[in-house]
């Protein structure tokens, strides 16, 4: 995989987007599962937090069908497919968390096969790589008790929902981009991310399909699904009492405050999170099923209010 690759935009034209990951020749990717860590704490003492997956009454699969996922902004901080790799960690710190993704036909209920997955996310203090200055993040002094509340005063970075911004630096740490195997999976390998103003704890996503895996990388199709993962309050707090996330000084925006979250579980992007009880920092599972369109087009780039914004949040300039 490339060290220090320069991001390229998407080039629109109607429908379609074209986008291409440049990979260094005859590299590869391993795998990576969900063993080790996350393996070993699938047992009695495992705590699994968030909803079950919202099923439609008509379904005639063995498999239920999903409504379809949210549609959210696309976020001032996106690098089109950066990096194309399942390990996105780098040298970052944080609680190990492995997201096992999978991506469903909302239609047809059957598994999309190499559809491209991008995830990208802030680090454990809330800095995104590539906007480092702009993100700010939340380093400090521990605080004396875990981070709660509603921030104040206009959040860092700057950019309005979909207000894409140009990278500042040339960091793309916790940036990545990987297919989807037959059964729709897709799985990353990170770390839980922190917090910064403005926003609850999130993990951006895209699907991209209708495109062509090449020696080069990805090329063509278009982005049917443009969305955010979010996790649960109860294990959001047991991360903030672990360094080096209980060192942000940041206020933080809670799961029910946030201006993205429409608040529908699984539909609206919130996780299913297993760890082993009591001890969240020796790692985290997360799953969710996607239900996209693959025949429409969602870039996330509009300015429109998300499901459950508030008037005041849609009128203030935020992050996302």
């Amino acid at each position: 995989m490339t060290g220090n690759q320069s991001a390229q935009g998407p080039k629109h034209k109607r429908n379609v987007t074209r986008r291409k990951v440049v990979v260094a020749g005859g590299a590869a990717v391993a795998a990576v599962g969900v063993g080790g860590t996350i393996a070993a704490t699938a047992n009695a003492g495992q705590t699994t937090k968030g909803t079950s997956p919202t099923a439609t009454s008509t379904s005639t699969s063995s498999e239920a069908c999903y409504k379809l996922t949210t549609e959210t902004t696309e976020g001032p901080y996106y690098i089109d497919a950066d990096k194309l790799r399942q390990d996105i960690t780098e040298d970052k710190e944080g609680i190990p968390l492995t997201l096992r993704l999978k991506v469903i036909d909302n239609d047809t209920c059957k598994p999309i096969k190499n559809a491209a997955v991008d995830i990208w996310q802030c680090d454990a203090l809330g800095l995104y790589s590539g906007y480092e200055e702009a993100s700010s993040g939340g380093g400090g002094t521990p605080p004396t008790e875990a981070p709660t509340g509603t921030p104040t005063g206009p959040p860092p970075g700057g950019g309005g929902p979909g207000g894409h911004q140009e990278p500042t630096d040339d960091k793309r740490y916790l940036r990545g981009t990987w297919k989807t195997d037959k059964q729709g999976f897709v799985t990353f390998k990170t770390v839980f991310p922190g917090w910064y103003q403005g926003r609850c704890v999130h993990v951006h996503t895209k699907v991209h399909v209708g495109g062509t895996w090449t020696d080069a990388g990805y090329e063509g199709g278009n982005t049917c699904h443009t969305g955010q993962f979010f996790f649960d309050e109860e294990s959001v707090l047991a991360s903030a009492e672990v360094e080096p996330y209980s060192t942000s000084t940041t206020e933080r925006t809670t799961l029910t405050e946030d201006h993205i979250y429409d608040q529908s579980g699984t539909t609206g992007g919130l996780l299913k999170l297993k760890y082993k009880e009591n001890s969240i920092a020796k790692g985290v599972l997360g799953t969710i099923t996607m239900g996209v369109d693959p025949d429409v087009t969602h870039e996330g780039t509009d300015d429109a209010v998300r499901p459950g914004a508030s008037e005041t949040a849609s009128a203030t300039p935020s992050a996302s």
